[in-house]
C-alpha cells in the first residue's frame, strides 16, 4: 500500500502490551493512523512490579508517559546480590551521578501510562478483538475472519505470538527450566533490615532465589524463583514453611506471603528475521528472554520506538523493517545472551557461586557489560534521563 499525499498511513498492531502501546503511541505521534487490537476483554494488566533502567526511561521521556508511569516510582540506592548467608556477593550502584538510572513501578501503572498516552493521540484500542495471523502484504487476520489492510502490521502478541508463527519468522524457542512466582504484597516495616529497605536485592539459597523489589510507597513486588522441576517451590500458594527453610533470614517477609501469585516459566525466543515485507515482530514474540537483568520491557520500549521512527516517512516499509532490525537486533541479542548466562549460576554450589560473583562483583569492565543495554540511547528518543 504506497503511501498517498492525500492520505495518513496506517498501523495495525495485535497486543496491548508494553510493545504494542509503545510503537503506537510513536507512530501516532508520527502521524499515522493506528488501531490496536487486545484479545482480552479489558486492559488490565496482571498484578506485578517491573524493573525500568535508563534506556526504557529515555522512551518514556520521549512518548511523553514518564511524569505518569513515574510518579508512584521507587528509586533505590543498590542493587545487591547476596548469598545462603545474607552475605552481600554483587552490588550495583544506581541512580547517582554517572551511573545507570533505574526505577521500579507497578506494570498496570507503566500500562495504564502508556494507553492514556495512546488515547490522547488518537489511537483506536479494540479489546476482544484477537490477532490470529499477518500477512507480508499488511494485512492483519482476525478471528472472526476480518481482515486489516494497513501500511504496517505489527505482532506484539506476547511469547506465543500467532502473527509470528504465521509468518513462520520463529527459529527457536528454548525453555530455560527456570521460572518464578511474581506476586505484590503490601510494603511493611520489619521485612527485611532498615538498612536495606529501599534496595533491590536478590538473595540466592541453592537452587532458589528470592527476589526483593519495592515497587511504590506501599507494594513490595517479591519473585520467588526456581527450577521447573522443583515442584514444592513452584506450587501456588507458596510453601512458607519451604521457603522459610531457605532462606531463614527472610521469614518475616515470607509469613506475609498471601495466597496470589502466578508461576511463570523463563523462555528466549529468536527469530530468523523481525519481519517479512511489511509484518514484523517485537517484545516477547520476537525477543524473549530471562529477567535477570530486567530488561524485557526495556527492550520492548526500545524496539518499540525504534520500529516507528524507522517507518515513520520510509518510502518502502520493508526495507525500512530490514534497517530497523539491523541497528537494534545485536544489542538485544546482547542482552538476551546476558540475561541467560546470568541463569547458568542457578545450579552452581552456594559456595562457588559466593566466590565467583564476589570476584566479578569487583569488576567495573563486566559491570559495564551488564549496563551496556541500560546505558542505551534508542532510535527516535529525545532527551537523556
Amino acid at each position: 500500500m504506497a503511501k498517498g499525499n492525500d492520505r495518513r498511513r496506517r498501523a495495525e498492531i495485535a497486543g496491548a502490551g508494553i510493545g504494542g502501546l509503545t510503537v503506537a503511541a510513536a507512530l501516532s505521534a508520527r502521524g499515522w493512523e493506528v488501531t490496536v487490537h487486545e484479545r482480552a476483554p479489558d486492559l488490565r494488566t496482571f498484578g506485578a512490579g517491573i524493573y525500568i533502567w535508563s534506556n526504557g526511561l529515555r522512551v518514556l521521556k520521549a512518548l511523553g508517559a514518564y511524569d505518569e508511569a513515574t510518579a508512584d516510582a521507587h528509586v533505590g540506592p543498590l542493587f545487591e546480590t547476596r548469598d545462603h548467608d545474607n552475605k552481600v556477593m554483587e552490588e550495583i550502584p544506581i541512580n547517582r551521578p554517572g551511573n545507570a538510572r533505574l526505577i521500579t513501578i507497578l506494570r498496570e501503572t507503566l500500562t495504564r501510562s502508556l494507553i492514556n498516552v495512546c488515547r490522547a493521540g488518537g489511537v483506536e484500542i479494540r479489546t476482544a478483538s484477537e490477532a490470529v495471523g499477518a500477512t507480508p502484504d499488511g494485512t492483519l487476520l482476525l478471528a472472526d475472519g476480518t481482515k486489516r489492510p494497513a501500511d504496517l502490521v505489527v505482532g506484539a502478541d506476547g511469547i506465543n505470538s500467532a502473527v509470528r508463527d504465521s509468518l513462520d519468522l520463529l527459529m527457536y524457542r528454548k525453555h530455560l527450566g527456570y521460572g518464578a512466582i511474581r506476586m505484590l504484597i503490601p510494603r511493611a516495616d520489619g521485612d527485611v533490615a532498615a538498612a536495606d529497605r529501599d534496595k533491590y536485592i536478590e538473595h540466592f539459597s541453592g537452587s532458589r532465589r528470592i527476589l526483593y523489589t519495592p515497587a511504590s510507597a506501599t507494594e513490595l513486588y517479591v519473585a520467588l524463583c526456581c527450577a521447573s522441576d522443583d515442584e514444592a517451590a513452584m506450587a501456588v500458594p507458596a510453601d512458607r514453611a519451604l521457603w522459610t527453610e531457605s532462606f531463614p533470614h527472610l521469614a518475616s517477609l515470607v509469613a506475609r506471603f498471601d495466597d496470589s501469585g502466578r508461576w511463570d516459566a523463563f523462555e528466549v525466543v529468536k527469530l530468523k528475521r523481525w519481519s517479512k515485507g511489511r509484518a514484523a515482530v517485537l517484545g516477547d514474540g520476537a525477543h524473549a528472554m530471562p529477567p535477570y537483568l530486567g530488561q524485557g520491557g526495556g527492550c520492548a520500549l526500545m524496539n518499540g520506538i525504534g520500529l516507528a521512527a524507522a517507518v515513520a516517512d520510509a518510502p518502502d516499509i520493508a526495507a525500512a523493517l530490514e534497517a530497523w532490525e539491523a541497528r537494534e537486533r545485536p544489542l538485544t541479542e546482547h542482552t538476551q545472551e546476558q540475561s541467560e548466562r546470568q541463569g547458568d549460576m542457578n545450579y552452581w554450589p552456594d559456595a562457588l557461586r559466593s566466590q565467583v560473583l564476589t570476584i566479578t562483583g569487583r569488576s567495573h569492565e563486566l559491570a559495564m557489560q551488564r549496563m551496556k543495554t541500560a546505558l542505551h540511547v534508542p532510535t527516535g528518543t529525545a532527551d537523556a534521563i
